[in-house]
């Protein structure tokens, strides 16, 4: 079994991974992270998890807290950029 659910805790067996992501995106999701108070690894997986079952990740206060943190890192990518991102040259 991949996994374990005692007491509504769901134990599970994590492994280090090397994922690259845009740089504006990753200070984003590290800022979020930290506003929700949880690691950048649980709220990946929690965004996963929803889109997986179709889904929204996040309530309306994240949202608006998302678009904030848009502002402030400078980040104008959206859905509409995904599947066509490449890297530039000094990446």
């Amino acid at each position: 079994m991949a996994f374990t659910v005692e007491k509504g805790r769901v134990t599970v067996e994590r492994v280090q991974t090397g994922v690259r992501l845009e740089k504006r995106l990753l200070k984003v999701l590290k800022s979020l992270a930290d506003y929700h108070d949880v690691s950048l690894g649980d709220l990946i997986e929690g965004i996963v998890l929803h889109a997986f079952e179709g889904k929204a990740p996040f309530g309306e206060e994240s949202i608006a807290r998302i678009r904030d943190l848009k502002a402030v890192f400078g980040l104008t990518l959206d859905a509409s950029h995904a599947h066509r991102l490449q890297e530039g040259e000094s990446g």
